[in-house]
């Protein structure tokens, strides 16, 4: 089904909302985000309520505030919270404050976000991506209790294990470490954009075959190494006439993973904030406009840069 076809049939909450998922991704597609939201529910079911708070959180938030519609139903304001609601499901133990945290978090991205979003509309402001919710999700991780768990056993290093590992890449997006979740988002993706898919497979893909390289087996298996230049690949992924573009987004990224752990800091999506920035800098210097080099965050009517 066509996403126009399936706005049509679904309200603009709804739309909005899956929207959020799918900007996760850098896409604007409801079916994208649909089937991430969907990876979760059949992976992690535990998590999926939190992630439906913080988007809804974001929504409400940017409603309430009158923020611009077309950026409402784009999505924007609702991608922070979902990996805020997401990531504080999965890192605290449930109680009664746990859903007021997660509504404050999620109400709070939309506003950085806003702010964001107005300074970007001048051409030398870098784009959010998901900056706000890696700032506000090291203030949280700074506060919270370490979780201990009994790390499960290595899986052999074969080809079903490896292939399930590259799926993992795009799983560990949003905290899924199962190859179900990976499958599932790689479906949105090629619904939204084929280029998009391939791009985003070919960084996991990379990031996997050097953990390997670097012995870095388990974390290689779990697909720790493989988001954030698959989402680098992602965000330069529709520059056809550049295609170095994401491959060095996704050099960048892999390069930039070990600092964070060294500085004592949860990569969360980090390097691929990082690794973009370094690279339009890179773009602004050479001359080249922002219009021909600047990832957008939609693949269709984007009505801003994220």
């Amino acid at each position: 089904m066509p996403a126009n076809h399936f706005n049509t049939h679904c309200p603009d909450w709804a739309t909005a909302l899956l929207n959020g998922f799918s900007q996760i991704f850098l896409q604007r597609h409801p079916l994208c985000g649909l089937l991430c939201l969907l990876a979760i529910l059949f992976t992690a079911p535990t998590l999926l309520g939190g992630a439906l708070l913080g988007g809804l959180a974001g929504l409400l938030t940017a409603q309430r505030r009158g923020y611009a519609k077309a950026d409402r139903q784009a999505g924007l304001f609702s991608y922070n919270g979902v990996l805020l609601g997401l990531l504080l499901s999965l890192q605290l133990r449930w109680s009664v404050m746990l859903p007021p945290l997660i509504i404050a978090c999620g109400g709070l991205s939309a506003i950085v976000t806003e702010h964001w979003l107005k300074r970007a509309r001048d051409q030398y402001f870098l784009p959010a991506y998901t900056a706000p919710f890696v700032g506000m999700g090291w203030l949280l991780l700074s506060f919270a209790a370490p979780q201990h768990s009994t790390p499960a056993p290595l899986p052999e290093l074969d080809f079903l294990n490896l292939l399930g590992a590259e799926f993992k890449g795009l799983g560990q997006v949003v905290f899924l470490d199962h190859p179900l979740a990976g499958v599932m988002i790689a479906c949105g993706l090629l619904l939204a954009s084929r280029r998009a898919a391939a791009w985003a497979l070919l960084g996991s893909c990379a990031g996997l075959a050097c953990a390997l390289w670097l012995n870095e087996t388990s974390g290689a298996l779990l697909g720790l190494y493989g988001y954030n230049p698959a989402l680098a690949a992602l965000a330069f992924s529709q520059q056809r006439r550049q295609p170095w573009l994401p491959l060095l987004g996704i050099a960048l990224a892999i390069l930039l993973t070990p600092g964070f752990a060294a500085l004592g800091l949860a990569t969360l999506t980090a390097p691929f904030i990082l690794a973009c920035w370094l690279l339009l800098v890179g773009i602004r210097l050479l001359g080249q406009t922002t219009t021909d080099s600047a990832p957008c965050q939609t693949s269709e009517n984007q009505p801003r840069l994220r």
